[in-house]
């Protein structure tokens, strides 16, 4: 008997032994666990295998927690101003607008160096706080593989959601557009474009077979699509309907790019579950997001970006400077007109179209354009994550969710610029920035 409870007893230390190795207290000065609520002061955040175990009041020790000093992990952050890691909810992570680069580029180069060209797009992106990212369009096998990357540690990145591709009409909005189409047809590897109800059902059974996500759709034309087609609606009634009840029937939500409000609401009428861009949403497409429960992703950062790259790129093709000119001065009035129509608005960049890193500007636009700091964050934890329908998961620092965990030096409550400069990050309980 006496040999049975030596046993036990060593059994019991090296089971707490083990499980103390992999836990972290987090001291936090100020902590805004739930976006949308009040900031709260002098908070401990355990976590334990990449999970937040708990918040405590006050800055706890291990001996607090009954585990020895030397196997716990103290991070002190009492300076900082914490939250949970920014879902970026419209991303294009494998790719970057550069005035100077060659806009032929992807008929020499190979998928591999494309690969290698995303990691530093993808360590940018964690680094400025981004530890989720919805990626709206790559090669499937290129943002599988980045994928699969990410979650073995060969190299750092966000969490990512992907589509592989998009349901676009022919000619339109996700089509290629500027070369011969034995070029076109040549190189490209899109399954999703489409044409009649039958046909964009085979286009979203390809995107979901290739191990799509979400499915992305271009119900209307596209600001960077080198044609003049506008920005109008380009996917009919029939095929929108089509696509979301394929997706939805696949377990897949649907997030529809669109710009001028017959596209936005025919989108909303059809079922899809955010509109992304909504450049010219009108008070009809308020009352739709309200009715279906459809969030808004306004990706105002785009839209600031390509205005500022027509000054200095002369290079930019007429059909797509004047799409540029045409729905650039609009996007803040649509904005506004969501805001004060009480419509749910999920952060989103774009960011490929914008530069990598710089995520956190949307967050200044947001604010700029009428909305609340604690509303401008909530949009990038909270009310992401419902999108994502990952809330269980992501979107606050609470117990049982993903220790995605970052932190500021000022209170961005008062400051949103200060969301620009993040200085600790933290995904799955690994430690990224410090």
């Amino acid at each position: 008997m006496k040999k049975l409870i030596q046993c036990l007893s060593l059994s019991l230390c090296f089971s707490l032994l083990i499980h103390a190795q992999n836990t972290t207290i987090i001291h936090a000065g100020t902590l805004l666990a739930n976006p949308g609520n009040k900031a709260q002061t002098n908070k401990s955040i355990v976590v334990e295998n990449g999970i937040i175990k708990s918040v405590k009041n006050g800055f706890i020790s291990a001996s607090d927690l009954k585990l020895p000093d030397s196997t716990v992990s103290i991070i002190d952050l009492k300076n900082k101003f914490v939250l949970p890691g920014f879902i970026d909810m419209h991303t294009h992570i494998t790719q970057e607008r550069n005035p100077n680069s060659n806009p032929h580029e992807w008929t020499t180069l190979n998928d591999e160096d494309f690969a290698f060209r995303s990691i530093p797009f993808l360590n940018k992106t964690l680094m400025a706080g981004f530890t989720t990212v919805r990626n709206l369009g790559a090669d499937y096998q290129l943002i599988n593989s980045i994928k699969r990357s990410i979650a073995r540690g060969d190299i750092n990145g966000p969490r990512i959601i992907a589509a592989t591709g998009a349901v676009s009409a022919t000619g339109g909005h996700g089509d290629a557009h500027g070369y011969r189409p034995e070029i076109a047809n040549a190189f490209e590897k899109r399954v999703g474009v489409c044409d009649g109800e039958d046909d964009c059902r085979r286009a979203v059974r390809e995107l979901v077979k290739q191990g799509a996500d979400v499915i992305k759709i271009t119900a209307t034309g596209g600001v960077l699509s080198n044609t003049a087609a506008g920005v109008g609606q380009q996917l009919t009634d029939e095929e929108l309907t089509a696509i979301v009840e394929t997706a939805h029937a696949l377990g897949r939500k649907v997030a529809a790019h669109a710009h001028e409000a017959g596209g936005i609401n025919a989108a909303l009428k059809a079922g899809v579950n955010s509109i992304e861009h909504g450049s010219y949403l009108n008070d009809e497409s308020v009352t739709l997001f309200n009715k279906t429960g459809a969030y808004l992703v306004p990706t105002l950062l785009a839209g600031v970006s390509v205005t500022e790259e027509l000054k200095v790129n002369k290079d930019i093709p007429p059909a797509i400077a004047d799409k540029i000119l045409q729905v650039g001065p609009v996007v803040e009035a649509s904005f506004k007109r969501a805001l004060k129509g009480n419509v749910k608005i999920a952060f989103g960049t774009d960011s490929g179209v914008s530069v990598h890193g710089t995520n956190a500007r949307e967050f200044e636009l947001m604010v700029k354009y009428g909305m609340d700091e604690n509303e401008a964050i909530k949009s990038a934890t909270v009310t992401a994550s419902e999108l994502l329908g990952m809330s269980d998961k992501l979107g606050t620092i609470s117990s049982g969710k993903i220790a995605d965990i970052i932190a500021v030096n000022e209170n961005p409550l008062t400051n949103i610029a200060t969301l620009t400069h993040v200085t600790f990050v933290m995904k799955d309980g690994t430690v990224f920035k410090k």
